[in-house]
């Protein structure tokens, strides 16, 4: 992912404003997963929107061009712009999962212990599945079982 796109898509996940919990507010009540419902659903308008935008960049600038050189550049772009697009396309995929675990009344909770994600980490990652230490851990499995 290009450097412009991360940067475009922490934007996104700053758009919002953070949510300031009150002492003694049980984890995930109503306020909170409304404020995690809205944060998901701002992020999987403006990806779809972004997968509009390339349609139609791709559309209004594929040609024929002669040149060789010029054909390969576009290609290698349309070829840059299409990975991404995918990569979003899963985004939006894991977006709709993690919209489902809201209703079903399993989000922010770690599938490995089971212990409160957090809010905090929630804003950063919205789709996380782990809290930071199972997070931590399966990281560390992966880079040992990758060496």
């Amino acid at each position: 992912m290009s450097a412009q796109k991360k940067a475009d898509q922490g934007n996104l996940l700053r758009s919002f404003t953070p949510y300031v919990e009150k002492e003694g507010e049980e984890y995930m009540n109503e306020k909170q997963v409304e404020h995690f419902i809205n944060i998901l659903k701002q992020w999987k308008q403006e990806l779809m929107e972004e997968v509009d935008r390339t349609v139609n960049h791709m559309q209004d600038e594929a040609a024929n061009f002669p040149d060789p050189a010029d054909r390969a550049s576009q290609e290698e772009e349309f070829s840059l712009e299409l990975r991404t697009r995918d990569r979003e396309r899963k985004l939006i995929r894991k977006i709709d999962k993690t919209l489902t675990r809201i209703e079903e009344e399993d989000y922010g909770f770690c599938d490995s212990c089971g212990v409160e994600i957090g809010v905090r980490r929630l804003e950063a990652r919205p789709t996380a599945t782990l809290c930071i230490d199972c997070k931590t851990l399966a990281e560390i499995k992966e880079k040992q079982l990758g060496q």
